[in-house]
Parts: C-alpha cells; structure tokens; sequence
C-alpha cells in the first residue's frame, strides 16, 4: 500500500521513498535527531541556570554571574544562522540526507565534549574559553539540524496530512528536553559538593548514546521523494542561496517575524524561567526542570493536534490566534509565577509552552517549508529559522536576565517583552499567504 506523495504525480513503480515504510524512516530519522538537538540544547540551558555559574565563572555576583552565563548561552545562537548557511546550501545542492547525518555528528559530538571539560578551578580562564568554543559548534551543527528535519518531513508527506506529519518531529524536542529535564530534576537534589564534583558531567556524557542512535539510522534514509524529482530533472540549483536572496526576500522575512513570539517565548519560558523562579521567586532548583518536564509531556500531544488542526482550518489562522493566546497570558503568567507557588509555576510553564508556543509550532512545522519553492527549500527554512532565531530565542534568557537587572528584580518588563513577541508575530500573520495544500516539487515561492 503506497502512502500518497508530496506530488501530483503518482508515485514510480518500485519506488520505496514513497511507501508507508519510507515515510516512517523519515519520521523516525527526523525525530531521534529533534531529539538529541533539543537534548543537548536543554542540558545546557538547564546547567547553565543551576550549575555553570559556580564551574566556569566563580566569584561574581548573583545578576552578573547570570548575565555572564546567558551571554555564553546567546553565543550557540549567533553559530547557529552560521551553520543554516553552510549546511542549508549544501542540502538543496547535495540532498537532505548527508547533511542529517554530518548536523547529528558534530551537534551530539560538542555535548559529548563539554561533559570532559575541566572547569574554573583546574584550568583557569581557559575552562569558559573551552566552554564557548563548544558552544559554537554545537550552535553550528544544530544550525541546519531542525530546518533539515522539517523540510525532509514536509517532502515525505501526503499534502493533505502535511501538517500533521510535519510536526510528528517536533515531538522528538518534547522528548529531548523531558530526557533533559528528567536527569537534571534529581540531579538539582544532591549535594552540591556531589553535584558540582563530577555529576553535573553524566548528562552530557550520556550524548554519545544518541548520537550512535541517529547517525545509524540516518544512514539507512532514502532521499526525499522532492529532492530526488529534481536531481532526476537535473534542476537541482548549484547556487540555492542566490536564489533564495533574489527570489524569497519576502518569505525569508516572513519567516523571522513568525519565529518572533514561537521561538522567543519557548526560550523564555523553558529556560529563563528556571532562573528566574530559583534565584528571584526563591524556589526549590528543582521546581523549574519539573515544570519544563511538564510542559514537554504536553508537548508530546499538543503539537501533533496543532499540526492536524492547521490541515483543517489553515496555517495562518491557527499561527494567529496562538500568537494573540501567548500575548494575553503573558501577565497572568508572570503574576502566577512569582507567587513561588510550585503547582503554579508548573501550570503556568506547561500552558506557555504546552498551548501558545506549541499552537505556533504545530502549524509552523508544515508552514515554513511550504513558504519556500523546492529548489532553495532548505536554505530558506534554515537561514529563516536561524537568523531569526538570534534575536528571538538567543537573546531572550540574556535580555531577561539584563530586564531583571535594570528593573530590580520586577516581572513586570518581563510580561511586557512577551507581549511585545507575540505582537510582531501577530501581525506578521495578515501579511502570510496561506499555503496549506501546497505542491512540494513547485519551484516558486507561495504569495
């Protein structure tokens, strides 16, 4: 039984990319490598809130410790776009596959390495140099990881289930960050002799596990039934970026002002919440993982029933009212949250991330590959969604550690830059055509 195509042309005879068997190796492949992203990602945005203060930047205060820390975390993001360049280009020119494979290696392997690092005491100032350099890396190889995911689904997928089956990896970030978050919440409980002597290590060891997992399966994946058309026409682009600046300017800022309040306020509830309810609020340090472990439980089930909800109703006006939900609950959110009320916070980030991020995500997952035409389809998805990230989710857990700062520890500005996310998004919606349906192999951009 053949599962029906991204084309409107019925499938070659033989041909296994678009059988059922192929579809779930894509989803599978997409899915273990969503998860070691958002694993490494939330491992390190966890430790860097709980435990890299006191390892690689001892002896300043509370805020500029913080600071400091988010300002080593904003630096993935800024490789990030870095990498969606390089690896983005080499996906519309060589295939999706190799560069899945190569984006697993080298963010997994960065993890891997931060768990050996030595810390402030050993090597001195080299120890956050070290730091910053694996971040880079890990930035860099993730830069192309999720774009490359989603455009590969999205290929893989019958139209009229496109944005269900688009999102079915984005479950793999809600098992990545419950993977994370679940190791760090009896962590957060030793001792911190123990936890800062060499525990504090084993999450980012245990890397090494999925990167075996990924890249082995990532072996065994056909090419995408889209890219495979092209290279058979011979129309695949050599010069994909070119293209993408020349003929989907519109489209690529689209992109940045839809990711605004998505990826935004995902990193300010996932990650700079943790802080913010340890060292303000003055909860347990195990409240935060807890919450986010909550948050990505839902996860697991609200993004594939917004992603079957943009198939019925359209890409556009889900995305719309999801930014308008994550606009509204912005100051109930933060009121809530600093009560320090532990059943609260966990409602409060589950619903944030759970409801208003996931309901952008659900109908982003299919939106953006749709957005752009086949022959620079992965360039645009990843410089979009990497460039924008920078701004978006990069500078919130730095901006709102600076916002803390400045306003003496009021959550006030902190609900005012989530709104202020959610509006940009909003708007950006009334200027989105709706690409629901669309034909994959289809050269031109959606208007």
């Amino acid at each position: 039984m053949t599962v029906p195509t991204t084309t409107s042309s019925p499938p070659a005879e033989g041909d296994s990319t678009h059988t059922t068997p192929g579809l779930r190796r894509a989803l599978l492949t997409s899915s273990v490598g969503s998860a070691l992203e958002y694993y490494d990602f939330a491992i390190y945005g966890i430790a860097s809130a709980l435990v890299f203060k006191h390892l690689f930047f001892p002896g300043l205060g509370e805020a500029v410790g913080l600071v400091a820390i988010f300002a080593t975390y904003a630096v993935g993001f800024v490789a990030r776009p870095l990498g969606g360049l390089f690896f983005g280009s080499l996906g519309d020119r060589h295939g999706r596959k190799t560069v899945l494979v190569v984006t697993v290696a080298l963010m997994g392997g960065s993890s891997f390495a931060i768990g050996l690092l030595p810390t402030y005491h050993t090597a001195g100032i080299w120890s956050p140099i070290l730091l910053m350099l694996l971040r880079l890396l890990q930035g860099f190889g993730a830069g192309a990881e999720q774009a490359g995911a989603s455009t590969l689904m999205a290929e893989y997928a019958p139209p009229h289930r496109r944005g269900y089956y688009a999102a079915l990896p984005f479950v793999g970030i809600q098992v990545g960050m419950l993977l994370a978050t679940a190791l760090f919440i009896p962590l957060a409980q030793l001792d911190e002799d123990v936890l800062f002597g060499w525990v504090w290590r084993v999450p980012f060891l245990l890397s090494a596990v999925l990167i075996l997992v990924a890249v082995y399966i990532r072996l065994k994946l056909e090419e995408s039934p889209a890219f495979a058309q092209l290279e058979e026409t011979g129309e695949v682009s050599q010069r994909p970026l070119r293209d993408l600046m020349v003929k989907s300017r519109r489209n690529l800022f689209i992109t940045f002002g839809l990711r605004m309040a998505e990826n935004g306020t995902s990193y300010l509830y996932s990650t700079f919440s943790i802080s913010y309810v340890t060292a303000v609020v003055g909860v347990s340090s195990s409240v935060g993982p807890l919450a986010v472990a909550c948050a990505s439980l839902a996860g697991i089930v609200t993004i594939p029933l917004f992603g079957m909800l943009s198939d019925r109703i359209g890409r556009v006006p889900l995305y719309r009212w999801a930014a308008l939900f994550q606009a509204l609950f912005a100051i109930p959110a933060f009121a809530l949250m600093s009560t320090g009320n532990t059943v609260l916070i966990c409602v409060v980030i589950t619903v944030g991330i759970g409801v208003g991020v996931n309901g952008m995500l659900g109908s982003q997952c299919a939106l953006l590959a749709e957005l752009f035409g086949a022959r620079h389809r992965y360039t645009g998805v990843a410089i979009g969604r990497e460039f924008s990230a920078i701004i978006a989710g990069g500078m919130a857990p730095l901006l709102g550690a600076a916002l803390l700062l400045a306003f003496n520890d009021s959550w006030w500005p902190l609900a005012g830059y989530v709104i202020l996310l959610s509006l940009i998004t909003f708007l950006t919606t009334f200027a989105t055509p709706e690409t629901r349906g669309r034909d994959l192999t289809d050269p031109a951009d959606a208007r």
